[in-house]
């Protein structure tokens, strides 16, 4: 018997594994209406940071349509912050809690990208919430059919608990991308 334990033992989990069916989206690519209207290349201007904002922000499609990467880089000359700030978010959509999910990396590191922000869609919005380590953060992606554009608006809490805007910002296509 135990002979045919230990011969016989790595088959059930192959079996198991082999059993259990892939997930809904598993090998298909994330099909979203609002996100596509991300994808391209956009100018924002605005303020982060109570500082003018003026960036580029690059959007497609990556890792088999799972993801929608955006690369957000300074402007050359913008705000004079050293290093200039360069980030790329990814949002995703997790169908089995159905929600997004928002894999924030930028300039500041692993410390800060080590949150997952959750998002729900309210018609022409996603509003992302990350639990970050000094405290919640909001961040809303809101699309203006009628004007072509994104409105970018993050807050997040003060030391007296209440809610301050961080960025508010607007993006337009970049009619200068090449």
């Amino acid at each position: 018997m135990r002979s045919a334990i230990r011969r016989y033992g790595f088959v059930l989990p192959v079996l198991a594994a082999i059993a259990v069916p892939p997930g809904p989206a598993a090998g298909a690519g994330l099909s979203d209406d609002l996100l596509d209207h991300m994808v391209g290349t956009w100018h924002l201007t605005g303020t982060m940071g109570g500082k003018p904002a003026d960036q580029r922000v690059e959007a497609r499609w990556v890792l088999g349509h799972q993801f929608l990467m955006l690369h957000e880089t300074a402007s050359a000359g913008a705000s004079g912050a050293s290093p200039a700030y360069e980030a790329e978010p990814y949002i995703g959509w997790d169908a089995v809690s159905e929600r997004y999910v928002a894999h924030w990396l930028d300039i500041f590191g692993g410390r800060w990208s080590e949150t997952l922000g959750y998002g729900k869609r309210d018609g022409d919005a996603i509003a992302f919430v990350f639990e970050y380590p000094d405290g919640p953060f909001h961040t809303t992606f809101r699309w203006d059919k009628a004007q072509g554009t994104w409105q970018w608006r993050m807050e997040q809490k003060n030391k007296a608990g209440q809610w301050e805007v961080f960025a508010d910002a607007v993006m337009r296509p970049d009619t200068e991308a090449k």
